[in-house]
């Protein structure tokens, strides 16, 4: 299997592993087993850099990760040969999340990460959900504003991040593509069947259980790679580092999982 493939009937065409963001601005308030200081500027570009030459074309960030599309916008070079997506919804403050769903929040998401990451187009823009997946898709009124940036060229492709496989196969019924967990303790199976039937995209989140995996007696990052990308459906886990050697050790076990 090629390590870049076409996402769904979406146009873009994104590498197996993508890189994760969080750490790039944000180490308050995280769910990773170890501390960690935000790294430079410098080690942020050869990061950028190295995940080029291993072929990572998707970068994934969100507003509610700091100040990581900013750090983004300002180091990111080749704005072309990346897909870069981000994220409405969640607001992360004083080491505090908060949600809103609204148009004109919504609106001013989409603004303010284009304003940040120095862009005038998001490839993708997900609804990073509080959990009321469902509640989110089917009342809430950040769908349709999603589709109006859409429809004028804001944005490329929409999804939503779910918590749940039931709010999963909701999101592919009205969007381009779902964010699910799927990993060794949890895979969200009932999406992954309706992306395969829709044609939708597939973007895999806690590949790795986001750090919380170690077993001196298996290597369970290559168990849980092999897992994702020889399940068919699945186009992409994002896979938050800024360690190089880990980065590049992720790389190969992707690539030896799809051959």
């Amino acid at each position: 299997m090629s390590f870049v493939r076409k996402l769904g009937s979406t146009a873009l065409e994104v590498s197996a592993l993508g890189l994760g963001t969080v750490k790039f601005g944000r180490n308050s308030s995280v769910k990773y087993p170890d501390s960690f200081d935000l790294p430079g500027d410098s080690e942020i570009t050869r990061l950028l850099s190295c995940a080029k030459e291993l072929g990572i074309n998707l970068i994934d960030t969100a507003p509610a990760y700091g100040t990581s599309e900013e750090r983004i916008g300002k180091l990111l070079h080749n704005r072309k040969d990346w897909i870069v997506a981000t994220k409405v919804g969640e607001e992360f403050e004083n080491s505090i999340s908060s949600f809103d769903f609204s148009a004109s929040h919504t609106r001013k998401s989409i603004e303010r990460s284009l304003k940040r990451l120095r862009t005038d187009y998001l490839d993708i823009v997900l609804v990073h959900s509080d959990g009321n997946d469902e509640a989110i898709l089917h009342h809430g009124e950040c769908v349709d504003m999603l589709k109006r940036c859409r429809e004028e060229g804001l944005i490329r492709a929409i999804g939503m991040s779910v918590k749940s496989d039931a709010g999963g196969m909701a999101a592919l019924e009205a969007l381009d593509i779902a964010m699910i967990t799927w990993n060794l303790q949890q895979q969200d199976t009932g999406t992954v069947a309706l992306a395969r039937k829709l044609g939708k995209g597939i973007l895999v989140k806690k590949g790795l259980l986001s750090g919380h995996i170690h077993d001196p007696s298996r290597d369970l990052v290559q168990e849980s790679m092999n897992l994702a990308f020889r399940e068919p459906g699945i186009h992409s886990m994002i896979v938050g580092t800024i360690n190089l050697s880990h980065l590049q050790d992720n790389v190969a076990k992707a690539k030896k999982a799809l051959s």
